[in-house]
């Protein structure tokens, strides 16, 4: 038995099937400018902050690579 949510999951997979490459491209930018829009209001900050935090959120955890740190020293 599918949920609501599944049949709408499943009904927006297969529009974006349909959808030329570039157009999922422009999708996934406009969903990601969105949310970093929401995460700005919703923390009220500027939008260059809210990028940084974001980005420090995504490396958080991450092991450090062995290259970069030989570059960098």
């Amino acid at each position: 038995m599918f949920s609501v949510a599944d049949r709408l999951r499943e009904e927006d997979r297969h529009d974006e099937r349909l959808m030329a490459p570039s157009a999922r491209v422009r999708l996934a930018l406009a969903l990601g400018s969105r949310d970093l829009e929401t995460f700005r209001e919703a923390r009220r900050i500027d939008a260059a902050t809210a990028s940084r935090l974001l980005d420090r959120r995504r490396q958080s955890g991450r092991r450090p690579s062995a290259c970069l740190t030989a570059l960098i020293g």
